[in-house]
């Protein structure tokens, strides 16, 4: 099973989005909802290199946001990471 780590805030559409589909598949992740640690969102945010929540990691791998999940769900490619 696939370690999957998504980054939300509590008033954005695509993170409820980007959950309804991860939900819609079974997948069990764990969910940081960073709308209030404004320190930990710069730090995940410049890590990472990605500016916009959700930030989704799969196995530690960054996948995107809600706009990528989507594409490798429409690809047929989201089940094979998800293994």
């Amino acid at each position: 099973m696939s370690n999957v780590v998504i980054y939300t805030t509590a008033y954005c559409p695509y993170c409820r989005a980007a959950k309804r589909l991860l939900d819609s598949k079974g997948v069990k992740y764990k969910e940081v909802d960073i709308t209030e640690d404004l320190e930990v969102k710069s730090k995940v945010m410049d890590e990472l290199g990605w500016k916009t929540v959700p930030i989704i990691l799969i196995n530690e791998k960054l996948i995107g946001g809600y706009d990528q999940l989507r594409e490798l769900e429409r690809e047929g490619k989201l089940d094979e990471m998800l293994k």
